[in-house]
């Protein structure tokens, strides 16, 4: 179960580069050239920016996976868990058609995590312009917490098993699959953003996640009956 969950996370990483690349590639590249001037520490930036922001994730699902846990135990009952994970079947048909590009209604969710933004932003700020590549780590734990859909879409689903270790299993793959497209800088990302904007890329990949959101919803409505 866990291994399946972590492919199927990692799935939707890399589904969902094109859109990562447009939230981060900027400062991805910005810290590939800020602390200059040896290749390998731009590289090695990089890597560690990387390397925060996915450990946001993994322990964002973490806790809340095991809050989650916790809520339902006191809830007294399986339903308000089948309920989650009807709700992340639905952000996952918003992410669907979100990647797609036929709604993007999953902009109105990214809005809500502002609120928490505000007062993280500043934490991620005191890092720049970037001193040493060590600090490219808090910088992305930090900047890992950026309001973003394709983040928020799968953290629900990761909240929706309500089990801690599960819920980092899911964003530490998600997270690996959007590593691959945020290590690429420069022209290299601009090549690919070129390939994942092609139409037969958005709309295969809103079909697989419109898929995998059916077979989450189908399981969950099932166990209600």
């Amino acid at each position: 179960m866990l291994i399946n969950d972590f492919f199927s996370a990692f799935l939707i990483g890399l589904l969902g580069a094109g859109h990562c690349i447009g939230m981060c590639s900027g400062i991805a590249s910005a810290l590939s050239f800020s602390i200059n001037p040896r290749q390998k520490n731009a590289l090695l930036a990089l890597f560690l920016y990387n390397l925060g922001r996915i450990s946001s994730y993994s322990v964002a699902g973490f806790i809340f996976a095991a809050s989650s846990g916790i809520l339902i135990i006191w809830m007294g009952g399986k339903e308000s868990l089948i309920y989650l994970r009807i709700i992340a079947a639905i952000m996952m048909l918003l992410l669907a058609c979100y990647i797609a590009r036929i709604w993007n209604g999953l902009l109105f969710v990214e809005r809500t995590g502002q609120l928490l933004w505000k007062f993280i932003k500043p934490l991620a700020q005191y890092f720049l312009p970037l001193k040493h590549p060590l600090l490219a780590f808090p910088l992305g734990f930090f900047w890992g917490w950026l309001p973003c859909g394709l983040v928020y879409s799968t953290l629900v689903w990761a909240i929706s098993t309500a089990d801690a270790v599960n819920g980092l299993i899911i964003m530490l793959g998600f997270g690996l699959g959007t590593l691959p497209a945020m290590m690429l800088v420069g022209s290299l990302s601009h090549k690919l953003k070129h390939i994942l904007n092609k139409k037969w890329f958005r709309y295969g990949s809103g079909i697989i996640l419109c898929l995998f959101a059916f077979q989450t919803l189908f399981v969950a409505i099932k166990q209600l009956y």
